[in-house]
């Protein structure tokens, strides 16, 4: 089984690239940011840190920790956001090593997919087989986030900022797809990586 990282910035149309993947065999896809909501839950590894840090102040009626609530909380205070990261990504880490490790001794899998945002500012590459970074060209990446989730201009240029370059991706990344252009384009180059005799339709 080989482990692949997916990355790249906002709008590069990564969501696409893994709804893809999902659909084939021998495939399993595995959203950080899913697994993250998910150790946020009562009783799950995060949540008792969480409420320690931020207060009761962030639970909903029913005790579950309100992301709204949250985000307010931490929204511009930098401290803050670090110690909610310290408690969230390694707990994150850990459930995907534990994921990696079941999936090698079940055998059944052929690529493990891991998407994350931070997939090279975490460290992940110690877990992965190969990174992947998903490419779009800012003017493209741009349009989309207007389109899709109607962000300002003024929004997309703050989240932007503290994203990696196009050129630290690349850097550290051994595969980069483009999705400048048509779905087709990039499913072609997801095939070729993966080797087209290999791939296979549900």
């Amino acid at each position: 089984m080989k482990v692949i990282g997916v990355t790249g910035g906002v709008g590069a149309g990564k969501s696409e690239v893994l709804s893809y993947l999902a659909k084939r065999q021998d495939c399993r896809v595995i959203m950080a940011d899913r697994v993250a909501h998910q150790l946020e839950e009562p009783g799950e590894a995060c949540y008792e840190p969480l409420k320690a840090l931020l207060g009761t102040e962030i639970l909903d009626a029913s005790g579950k920790i309100d992301k709204k609530e949250m985000a307010a909380r931490i929204f511009g205070d930098g401290e803050l956001l670090l110690k909610v990261n310290g408690i969230v990504h390694p707990a994150v880490k850990a459930y995907l090593t534990e994921q990696i490790e079941k999936e090698r001794a079940k055998g059944q899998l052929k690529w493990l997919f891991i998407e994350a945002a931070l997939l090279i500012e975490e460290g992940y590459a110690e877990i992965l087989d190969e990174l992947w970074y998903i490419h779009a060209e800012e003017t493209v990446r741009r349009q989309r986030l207007r389109d899709t989730r109607g962000y300002t201009d003024e929004k997309i240029d703050a989240i932007l900022q503290k994203q990696l370059s196009a050129q630290a991706f690349r850097k550290r990344c051994g595969v980069v797809i483009e999705n400048n252009g048509t779905l087709e384009s990039v499913y072609t180059q997801i095939e070729k990586e993966l080797g087209e005799d290999q791939w296979q339709k549900q």
